[in-house]
């Protein structure tokens, strides 16, 4: 099961070797040098694993064009930056890459992906947050091929439909709950998830002026943060959560639960669709019901994108094999193997997806919610906040104080590992 939450909670990996020290353009191959590029026999590409079904009809088609071999290998998504850092000096490595687009700053501030030149009438098919994602202090690193969030999912037996509101959810479950054990669960202490909650209300991890992210301007300990934070303590101070449902093991236990039929609903991502199908549980599907000051949840948005290397001695046709892959066509055909949703404004109108509830929740959704922070400073957010959340939601300290102290370490943290990166 591969899910952009995982990889996000990955730490960010060292980075010795920045972008200074990474490769340079050579006689003339880049895609953005303008100069002629002689036209290669193969281009290599390194897919996800288990999804290379939904590469191999646009890499044949890309084959019939330009006569061109597509050599594809599926392997993880970490996997390949690893191994990209091992065989790119040597021209051992891959033309193209996929990565979750929070890894775009740390590959891009390293020097292994080629910023992207891309003309509007291209970038203009995706949705804006898909596109935003994938950029890195102004400059475009790669094009989307799939979107996910976290939504509302409901057991159809305990409940008939969605809520409207997060009001109507928390009156469901202090009531009979429909016959389950509890109305709504929710791995809130786990920042991923509750960060929908914390924007919601008026949060945010870092400062956005106009696209680029300052992450000296942390808005973690605002109005908006703390009303966030006071809210999801009042699932768990009055019961409506299990003790059980804090820290590391949380959403295992919110799975089991709710795959013994004890809940009624739960906030998940589309990873975990097939699970609950296979636990015969006849799931319905939502964007996250509105939140009690009249806006929607604001979920964290990841976008996995296909990239350039650094290294590649192609990289024209690389970039042109990248354009190839996302387009409509191509993203269609891969969604129908794949079930990963193109972030794409026409195939999200398209019957295909607007006809498939759980493809249309997570298609809503994503245009609600907000990119993952994509600069490495936001692997120094996770674990501290994750704590401060743990600990408002067991009573052992009120919002004020612990994302205060939360909000400290991480800017120690950032000043004493990104000063000058």
């Amino acid at each position: 099961m591969k899910k952009i939450m995982a990889y996000m909670l990955t730490p960010v990996l060292a980075f010795g070797v920045l972008s200074a020290c990474g490769p340079q353009d050579s006689s003339g191959s880049s895609s953005n040098t303008g100069k002629a590029e002689k036209k290669p026999d193969k281009l290599v590409v390194w897919e996800d694993t288990d999804k290379g079904v939904g590469l191999e009809p646009a890499a044949k088609s890309f084959e019939k064009k330009y006569g061109i071999k597509i050599q594809f290998k599926e392997m993880p998504m970490l996997d390949q930056q690893d191994k990209l850092r091992l065989d790119g000096p040597t021209h051992k490595g891959a033309d193209v890459i996929t990565t979750p687009h929070d890894r775009i700053g740390p590959l891009a501030t390293e020097g292994l992906i080629e910023p992207l030149n891309i003309s509007s009438d291209i970038t203009s098919q995706y949705t804006d947050s898909s596109i935003s994602a994938l950029t890195f202090k102004g400059k475009l690193y790669g094009l989307p091929k799939s979107t996910e969030t976290p939504v509302f999912i409901y057991n159809k037996k305990f409940m008939k439909e969605a809520p409207a509101t997060l009001d109507d959810l928390y009156k469901f479950s202090k009531g009979d709950k429909g016959g389950a054990q509890y109305g709504f669960l929710a791995n809130w202490t786990d920042f991923y998830f509750a960060h929908g909650i914390l924007s919601g209300y008026g949060g945010y991890v870092f400062k956005d002026n106009n696209g680029t992210l300052d992450t000296k301007d942390l808005g973690l300990t605002n109005k908006g943060s703390l009303e966030g934070a006071d809210y999801i303590s009042k699932w768990y101070k009055e019961g409506l959560f299990p003790k059980g449902i804090i820290g590391k093991k949380a959403g295992q236990t919110i799975d089991g639960l709710f795959n013994e039929k004890k809940v009624a609903s739960v906030m998940n991502g589309p990873w975990s669709f097939q699970g609950y199908k296979d636990a015969g549980i006849d799931i319905g599907v939502a964007p996250m019901p509105k939140l009690p000051n009249g806006e929607y949840v604001k979920t964290f948005i990841g976008v996995k994108g296909w990239n350039v290397s650094a290294y590649s001695e192609h990289k024209k046709w690389a970039q042109k094999f990248v354009e190839w892959i996302t387009n409509e066509e191509n993203a269609k055909i891969r969604y129908e193997k794949t079930q990963e949703i193109p972030p794409i404004k026409a195939l999200m109108k398209d019957p295909i997806i607007a006809d498939n509830e759980a493809a249309k929740a997570v298609a809503v959704q994503s245009e609600r919610g907000i990119p993952m922070p994509n600069v490495p400073e936001m692997a120094e957010v996770w674990v501290p906040v994750g704590n401060a959340l743990q600990l408002t939601a067991t009573g052992k300290q009120d919002s004020k104080r612990a994302l205060e102290d939360a909000s400290k370490t991480i800017e120690q943290n950032i000043k004493a590992k990104h000063t000058g990166k």
